[in-house]
């Protein structure tokens, strides 16, 4: 299965978005093998943080003046959340630009974490990161766990595509980015989503 994704990565061109002030971030999108099945690495952000408290979200942040490129600042964020060192991974592409609301552009790195480091030891650094999730790529396909979730946009309540695991509910950016991971990489479509619950 990571072969076949490696190889729609490496054919995919990604679409970078002119995002004008937004500031410029990166997430890593770390696949990870576990179990004899692949997961996609996220994190739970906790609730002392500047924005989008105790939200789910790939490891990553914003782009400092020292970082040689996008892949570098989503290697360091990666480290400095997770504890993942960049050695162990091998990037293999780079999905769509995502730009929040909130004022981020963010670039999405995909990984591959080497497999003779599984189980990770993760060290989540506790002031941002209050749980490591390793999720199964599995879960995510899987229409059933697929869900709409309403948001205040404007004054007027829109849905959007979110994703349910455990008591999880992963939704905007992070959703998003995910959507667009397994459109390239799985075949999957947006299933016939069920309301919020």
């Amino acid at each position: 299965m990571i072969d076949e994704i490696i190889r729609r990565l490496e054919a995919y061109s990604c679409k970078l978005e002119d995002a004008g002030k937004a500031r410029r971030a990166a997430v890593l999108v770390p696949l990870y093998e576990a179990g004899g099945e692949l997961h996609v690495i996220l994190t739970k952000r906790t609730d002392k943080l500047g924005h989008h408290k105790g939200e789910i979200s790939f490891p990553g942040g914003g782009v400092d003046a020292t970082d040689s490129d996008l892949t570098f600042t989503a290697l360091r964020e990666s480290r400095e959340e997770i504890g993942l060192l960049s050695d162990h991974v091998r990037i293999v592409g780079q999905l769509d630009d995502t730009v929040t609301r909130s004022g981020f552009h963010i670039a999405a790195i995909v990984g591959v974490i080497d497999p003779r480091y599984s189980p990770y030891t993760w060290l989540p650094q506790p002031f941002e990161v209050a749980e490591v999730l390793e999720v199964p790529l599995s879960h995510l396909a899987d229409p059933a766990n697929a869900i709409e979730v309403p948001r205040s946009l404007d004054g007027n309540i829109v849905l959007s595509e979110g994703f349910l695991y455990r008591d999880h509910t992963i939704w905007g950016a992070t959703a998003r980015i995910l959507r667009n991971f397994l459109d390239v990489c799985m075949d999957v479509s947006p299933a016939t989503l069920e309301p919020w619950r």
